[in-house]
């Protein structure tokens, strides 16, 4: 089952270019392949996820060469987890870029998607910090012509300063790697583990430098505050299918967060002491109360998702900043139900904005079918704002619940709670205006009600919406299996052991051997 890791990033490689070269101008066979692809991919991912339960690490040595001279990919419950997650949301967002007629508005948006799914799905298996940059690269490539898809100017600006703001990030990852790698010679995860630790603290400025440029180029995927201004335009601005895709972009840079500061450099190290609850932590807390506060404030609907997500990725990094087993139980958790809730809501403000003049948060005449978009929204609203019953209040109720044993206890509930009141009010108020309010507002003569979303449109949404109250429902094994996969983060042994240990070219021969 080892070559099976691989595929997660090889099936979209080849289908991306067939697209490309056999059906550039049919686009019923880019819909059959690319979905096929994505199918395939789920099923992929499954099957690796259900390897990885009971905490089997699959490694896949590409050439046969052995850590840490080659290139590896590392299967564990974590990178199989992200790679589902990535797998399910591109199937909802890919069927309603079919049913919106999305795709339809540019000669290789199929092409661009595989190409996304490759980048990702290479960023959470890949087993060294090198290739973590190439696959970084072909996520911002991909990204940069999937967020100018159907073309304007004002896309095209948004687009340029999403690509400025990443290349900044991947100037500083260049740096870090030629920093970490002057100092430990190598780049591959689990050799670096075993390197950092046994520096002597006396010569440790170079790798603390490397540990901190690391953590600006992670926080700027990641959109942490003050580094999350490429965001709000980038995701306003973008196709609504792209957008959701791109709730998974920010993931990225949680995930990285989470491998590299629990594996290379661990809280208890003492190369990056602080680090983490010193400036990761305040930086969390300001991302939370900033996205509540632009979602107080937006004038438009689409910026007010934006800053949700700014918001939701502030709650994540809240409680991967603690970094301790149970707190990053609860980021996974919240993690997998931000995801979700901010695909689902941009895919709603898309089915607004088609029978809508614009987004302004004014009260304009009711959109074509009012009643289901609304539920829609309010439901998607309810999830990320954190109300009862579903899973982004139980996901509040566990980072509030990881917070109890540290110092800061008080600003994390303080902001959490406050955050989470200025959320409510803000999705209130849009709601009301959008679609309560739309009611008292007569159609002008003349005026012609557009049809109501598609079919396939409504069943993406809704598939997303089903997704968030299984999350609710299966909210206690969800939380035993995201438990297990933090517990095995903070246990890296058998992670490092089997990158270093499997044998290949240019393997250390073992005792005996001659």
């Amino acid at each position: 089952m080892s070559h099976w890791i691989i595929l997660p990033v090889l099936l979209p490689a080849l289908v991306a270019p067939f697209i490309v070269l056999a059906a550039r101008y049919h686009i019923g066979i880019q819909r059959v392949f690319s979905v096929a692809g994505v199918v395939g991919l789920i099923v992929i991912a499954a099957g690796l996820a259900w390897q990885a339960s009971d905490g089997t690490i699959t490694l896949y040595q590409l050439g046969d060469w052995a850590a840490p001279f080659g290139i590896v990919l590392v299967g564990d419950r974590l990178s199989t987890l992200m790679v589902l997650l990535t797998a399910v949301l591109a199937l909802m967002v890919l069927l309603y870029a079919i049913g919106s007629g999305w795709d339809d508005r540019g000669r290789h948006f199929h092409a661009l998607f595989q190409f996304q799914l490759m980048g990702i799905m290479g960023a959470f298996l890949t087993g060294d910090l090198f290739n973590l940059f190439v696959f970084f690269e072909v996520l911002l490539i991909a990204s940069y012509g999937l967020m100018i898809h159907s073309g304007g100017n004002v896309r095209l600006r948004a687009g340029v300063q999403y690509v400025l703001f990443n290349l900044i990030g991947s100037t500083l990852f260049l740096f870090a790697l030629g920093s970490i790698y002057a100092e430990t010679g190598t780049l591959n995860m689990a050799d670096l583990a075993q390197r950092v630790m046994a520096i002597d603290p006396s010569e440790t400025v170079g790798i603390r430098v490397a540990a901190v440029l690391l953590l600006l180029v992670f926080a700027i995927k990641a959109a942490l505050v003050p580094l999350h201004f490429w965001l709000p335009s980038s995701y306003a601005e973008a196709p609504a299918p792209v957008a959701a895709l791109f709730a998974i972009m920010t993931k990225v840079g949680a995930y990285a967060i989470i491998r590299v500061y629990t594996m290379i450099f661990p809280p208890d190290l003492e190369v990056t002491a602080g680090l983490q609850s010193d400036w990761l932590l305040v930086a969390a807390l300001v991302s939370l109360a900033v996205g509540a506060a632009g979602v107080l404030a937006a004038g438009k609907l689409d910026r007010l998702v934006t800053f949700s997500v700014i918001g939701s990725m502030g709650m994540v990094m809240v409680t991967i900043s603690l970094f301790t087993p149970e707190s990053t139980a609860a980021a996974l958790y919240y993690m997998v139900h931000s995801t979700f809730a901010a695909a689902a809501l941009f895919l709603i403000v898309d089915m607004v904005k088609s029978s809508r003049a614009d987004l302004r948060l004014v009260a304009m005449p009711s959109i074509a079918g009012a009643v289901l978009v609304s539920a829609l929204f309010f439901t998607a609203a309810i999830a990320m704002a954190g109300l009862p019953p579903l899973s982004g209040f139980l996901g509040k109720l566990l980072v509030l619940q990881a917070s109890f044993p540290t110092d800061a206890v008080a600003w994390v509930f303080g902001v959490v709670l406050i955050s989470s009141l200025v959320n409510v009010v803000g999705f209130s108020r849009a709601g009301s205006i959008v679609f309560w309010k739309a009611k008292s507002v007569p159609r002008e003569e003349g005026d012609v009600l557009l049809a109501p979303p598609s079919t396939l449109s409504y069943l993406a949404v809704g598939g997303l919406i089903g997704l968030l109250i299984m999350h609710t429902i299966f909210a206690g094994p969800i939380h035993s299996y995201m438990t297990t996969t933090s517990q095995q983060l903070y246990a890296p042994e058998p992670y490092i052991s089997t990158v270093l240990e499997t044998p290949g070219k240019l393997s250390k021969p073992k005792d005996g051997d001659h």
